[in-house]
Parts: structure tokens; C-alpha cells; sequence
């Protein structure tokens, strides 16, 4: 079956290691079987694998997080990307439309559509292979994944299932409650709503045909700006009448915050950092080059990145988002297709990067009108193309590219190269795209 991945947001609840760029779904807290650390969107991908090797992933996403799916899950995965953000339903639509109009797949396939960050294990996926064979066989139109709750949580909206059975169809949804509603739902078998639906692929074509004028994907894709900004939930499935939900059983956690995190992240300290022996239940993630030292620290999070450190009661962390956005600083860290950019050192008319390449992965060819580039090659091999001429990058070489030069790197091997970018404006909107010249095809944001 195909399965459209839900990967949105931006960074604000799990700052300072999430930013606008790099979503909490990026952030390598996990391990896996071989003890290697890995993300969320790895963590899914492989588990969805494990289940199903031959099932195709197609991840819906914003322009922005293009670039980290391509650095964490290569060239294996298909990514539908929004031109701007509208919301859910507009962006499984798209994506629907992508799989149908350019992948040349069936109407009659089955589709499943999940969230890219929930913790859970590889039941979770089993039951969504369930939720394909349901649908498959036809008797409702859509079919949804709820989750058994483990306590009347607040947090979540509900689906109240008219039987407590396996299988059931839907009798109504309800918002997030109150603690006393929650109780009263789950007296009535209902479960947590996690956002996960499946269908016959043609059955949404249709439907968005009716509340959509477009005529396929690309004609879609042009249009996606004026498309209304709403729910999957409210567009399609509240009124909805041939529907039914699965239950699934199996553990479930929405790491949305650093308290949940803090549960399910595979070592209390990662990066440089030592805890006291008084210290309790406290979890550090240190990004910078320098070590922290924890003494007497009882349930908390302590996060440190070059964008900002956190250090926050663990209940707290919840609600830290009014006073991030009230955090006014550029982004330090972004993961492209070729690798990572790390700002070092930012000041007025400077600005000192650390670029940090995968061996055989290019840059795009571009260039910056007002700003001039100082590369020092600190270790590999690579090449670099300035105004069409090929130059061969050796540990020790220093290259500067002045405004207005078209450039690219390609690295031969893996390969670090400190750039220093000089000019009284300096702006990742100072950037304009080229088609490479020669051989060299493959592009980046």
C-alpha cells in the first residue's frame, strides 16, 4: 500500500534544538537496533519498512524541510512538497493528487495517511497494513486508526465508536475536553484521535474534484495558494456518513514537548554534559562545543544548541511556546541534501559558517548579489565551480567568490569547509538559482 507522511510544524515546542528549518522531527534522540542515533522521520520510515518493505512512502512537507528529509532519508522516499502552508486537507489532497497524476498510481489503491512523529512500535505500522486490507475490502468509504486511551486526557479529540469492538463504525467525534467529558467518553469505548485515515485512492480524487476546481496535480500545485486553509478532520471526515475506525491497542506517545520526550529519547545525556549524583529524572541535550555541568537538578530538561539553551521544569516545558516567539534570533543549524550549514559567528558585515558535506552530494549552482564568499578547505576533497571554471578543493586551499559569481561545491569525499560570508547585506533570500553547467545535475535548496 502507499502511505502519505504528514511532516509539518514548525519549531517552537521543542526549542532551542527545533527551529523554523528543523522541525522536532529531525532532532536525532533515538537509537536504533545497531545503537546509532536517529530521528523521528528515520525512526517511522524504518519501522514502516520493517513492516512492509515493499510500501511506498510519500512524504507531504513544506519547502523548507525539503532539504533535512533528503540529508536523513536520501533518495528512497518521495516527497510532495507545499508551496505554502494551507493546512491539512490541501496537503493531503496534493498529495493524493502526486500519487495519482505523476507516480501513475491506481484508483483503486489503498492509502494511508499518518503523522510523521508519534512514538510508537512496529504494531502501530501492522495495524496501519490492517487499515489498507480494510479498505480494500469496501465497506466504508473511510477508515481511521483510534487509539485505546490509557487515562481521560485533555489533549486529544475523540471518536466515539458506536460498538467496543475490533472494528466499529463511527457514531460521532468530539473536541478536546475537559477532564469530566473525558471520563464520560471513555465509559463510551471511545478512543484518542491520532490522525490517521485510510482510503481507496479514486474515493478522494473524487472528492476533491467536488469541492476543488482543478483538472490534475501540476494544475492543482498552481493554484494551491488560493485553496481555503482546513482540517482533513472538518473538510472531509466529520461528514463523512460511510465510516469506521480501527482500534489499536499497542503503545502510543505524542512527543510534542520536552516532557514527553524526556520519556522516550534514548540517553539522559547526549552531547557534553555531567550530572551530579544528587541530581533526578533529568535529561540534557548539549549541541555546543562546550560541556555543561548539572548538580542538585530534580525533573527537568536542559537543552543547549547554537541557537539558545533551555532550562526548564519538566511539567514547564509545556508551555514554553509564547516565550520562544518571543525569541527573536536567526537560525544556526539547517541539514540540506549535501549536509549540514552551522553558523559559527555572526556580526555586522561577517558571518562564519561551517559547511559540513557528504561525499558525492553537490550544492546547487547559484549566486549571491551582495555578498562576497571566503571558502578554507579544512578536510577532503572536492571540486568547486566558480563562473564555469573547475577548480580541484585540497585541505589548506582558500577560494573567494566575489557578488554576482555563479558557484557550487561537489564533494568528492566528505568534506568540511569554514566560509566566511562578508557584505553589508547578508540574506538567505540573497540567492538566485542556475542550471548547472556541464555534468553536474543534482540540486539543492
Amino acid at each position: 500500500m502507499d502511505i502519505i507522511l504528514l511532516s509539518g510544524g514548525s519549531g517552537k515546542r521543542l526549542w532551542p534544538l527545533s527551529n523554523d528549518v528543523r522541525s522536532k522531527q529531525f532532532i536525532k534522540l533515538f537509537k536504533d537496533d545497531h545503537g546509532n542515533y536517529e530521528s523521528m522521520v528515520q525512526r517511522v520510515f524504518r519501522q514502516i519498512k520493517e513492516v512492509d518493505p515493499a510500501a511506498g512512502v510519500t512524504i507531504a512537507t513544506s519547502r523548507s524541510q525539503a532539504s533535512a528529509i533528503y540529508n536523513q532519508l536520501g533518495s528512497q522516499v518521495s516527497i510532495c512538497v507545499e508551496p505554502c502552508r494551507r493546512d491539512t486537507f490541501p496537503a493531503i489532497l496534493l498529495a493524493a493528487a502526486y500519487l495519482h497524476d505523476e507516480l501513475g498510481k491506481s484508483e483503486d489503491d489503498a492509502v494511508a495517511v499518518c503523522p510523521v512523529d508519534p512514538y510508537v512500535e512496529n504494531s502501530y505500522y501492522e495495524c496501519v497494513e490492517q487499515l489498507g486490507e480494510i479498505v480494500r475490502r469496501g465497506r466504508a468509504n473511510l477508515t481511521l486508526m483510534g487509539i485505546e486511551p490509557t487515562y481521560p486526557s485533555e489533549k486529544y479529540g475523540y471518536i466515539i465508536p458506536e460498538t467496543g469492538e475490533s472494528i466499529s463504525k463511527v457514531k460521532e467525534f468530539k473536541e478536546k475536553p475537559d477532564r469530566a467529558a473525558a471520563r464520560n467518553y471513555l465509559e463510551q469505548n471511545a478512543l484518542w484521535n491520532a490522525g490517521v485515515f485510510a482510503f481507496r485512492l479514486g474515493y478522494l480524487i473524487e472528492k476533491a474534484h467536488e469541492m476543488v476546481d482543478f483538472s490534475d496535480y501540476r494544475d492543482l500545485y498552481s493554484k494551491y495558494e488560493t485553496l481555503t486553509k482546513i482540517s482533513f478532520d472538518y473538510a472531509v471526515v466529520e461528514k463523512e456518513k460511510s465510516i469506521q475506525v480501527v482500534r489499536y491497542t499497542g503503545d502510543w506517545k505524542d512527543v510534542g514537548t520536552w516532557n514527553m520526550m524526556a520519556e522516550v529519547m534514548a540517553d539522559d545525556i547526549k552531547g557534553q554534559a555531567l550530572m551530579d549524583e544528587t541530581c533526578e529524572n533529568t535529561q540534557v541535550v548539549n549541541e555546543l562545543n562546550i560541556p555543561i555541568l548539572c548538580m542538585g537538578c530534580k525533573d527537568m530538561v536542559i537543552a543547549a544548541s547554537g541557537d539558545g539553551i533551555l532550562v526548564s521544569d519538566k511539567e514547564r516545558s509545556g508551555y514554553m511556546k509564547p516565550y520562544v516567539e518571543r525569541v527573536n534570533t536567526d537560525v544556526h543549524f539547517a541539514e540540506k541534501s549535501w549536509g549540514t550549514y552551522t553558523v559559527m559567528d555572526a556580526q555586522p558585515g561577517s558571518m562564519t559558517v561551517k559547511l559540513s558535506m557528504k561525499a558525492g552530494e553537490c550544492m546547487s549552482y547559484h549566486s549571491h548579489d551582495y555578498r562576497e564568499e571566503v571558502w578554507t578547505v579544512v578536510s577532503g576533497k572536492g571540486r568547486a565551480i566558480v563562473d564555469g571554471m573547475e577548480q580541484f578543493l585540497r585541505v589548506g586551499d582558500v577560494v573567494t567568490v566575489a557578488p554576482g559569481c555563479k558557484h557550487m561545491i561537489m564533494a568528492d569525499t566528505a568534506l568540511s569547509i569554514i566560509e566566511v560570508q562578508i557584505g553589508e547585506t547578508i540574506s538567505v533570500t540573497d540567492k538566485r538559482k542556475y542550471e548547472p553547467e556541464g555534468a553536474f545535475a543534482r540540486q539543492d535548496e
